[in-house]
């Protein structure tokens, strides 16, 4: 097979795109729930556990819920 042939154009999948750059509380959010996976938390009641415990508060400085948690994560990932 030619090398020309073999070689795709990369795609943009819709979820790996962003709208905007991500905000400080977005990189906050992510650096912390990588370091919980990291560290082996699988389970939402412990995610939301562990932010808590990290100091990870939400947009409005509140400790997180598993409601409130589900309610942010569904509003970035639109």
């Amino acid at each position: 097979m030619e090398q020309e042939q073999r070689v795709r154009e990369p795609e943009n999948i819709v979820w790996q795109t962003r709208t905007h750059e991500e905000t400080a509380f977005e990189r906050r959010l992510a650096d912390a729930m990588e370091k919980a996976f990291i560290g082996g938390v699988t389970e939402l009641d412990a995610l939301v556990e562990y932010l808590n415990a990290a100091g990870v508060r939400d947009e409005e400085n509140r400790a997180w819920t598993v409601e409130s948690y589900r309610a942010v994560i569904a509003r970035l990932g639109a």
